[in-house]
């Protein structure tokens, strides 16, 4: 460890991005290491309208939640270093490969009040570890009530509904997409994303995220 990171990590000690627990440099602790909820073999991928395919590392319980609470509403957004290497590994597992990465992105108003766009970063770090271009190509229009309070499957569709447009066209015609955020549930979300990528003449969309519900 250089000096200069020696003085950081004494000012501001390293904790681990899902127990939360002093670590001494590592971002994940070796507890932790030893026993996430890690998908393993089908249970990886899912299908949603829309999604031929999604892929998720993590179970989203345990310290697995609390660590995407403190990420989304605590302003650890450094976590999606962490996490973006939980993902890239999954995507070689599946063998998925893509032309373009994108996300589902945040509405002005959430942006404001959050200081930044959680999976815009998941997205970013993704292209970085994969050398797959990142460009934003939703936009979302209104800012409709979280998923996460909205109810059952049927509910959540609704809530989404028409909130999302394409930008870039002429970087959606013909390509496979890889979606990414940081949470998968219903899938209401994604199916939605996925619909206006496609309608948009995209030719194929894949989605990844941090985590997904354990059925």
């Amino acid at each position: 460890m250089k000096f200069f990171d020696r003085v950081l990590e004494l000012l501001y000690p390293t904790k681990c991005t899902f127990c939360h627990k002093l670590t001494g440099g590592d971002t994940v602790c070796k507890s932790c290491a030893e026993k996430l909820p890690l998908t393993a073999g089908a249970a990886q991928a899912q299908k949603f309208p829309f999604i031929s395919q999604c892929v998720s590392p993590l179970y989203y319980e345990g310290d697995v939640r609390e660590s995407l609470l403190r990420y989304k509403f605590g302003g650890l957004s450094h976590y999606s270093a962490v996490y973006a290497g939980f993902m890239a590994k999954c995507i070689d597992e599946n063998q998925i490969s893509c032309d373009i990465i994108t996300w589902v992105p945040l509405s002005r108003k959430r942006l404001r009040k959050r200081g930044y766009d959680q999976a815009k970063l998941l997205a970013g770090e993704l292209s970085e570890r994969t050398g797959i271009p990142c460009c934003r190509l939703l936009k979302k229009t209104r800012n409709n009530p979280a998923q996460s309070g909205t109810g059952g499957a049927e509910k959540r569709r609704a809530n989404v509904s028409g909130v999302y447009t394409a930008l870039k066209p002429e970087k959606i015609k013909g390509k496979s997409i890889l979606l990414v955020d940081d949470i998968v549930t219903t899938g209401a979300t994604l199916s939605e994303c996925g619909r206006i990528l496609l309608s948009a003449g995209a030719g194929e969309v894949r989605a990844v995220t941090v985590a997904r519900k354990r059925n």
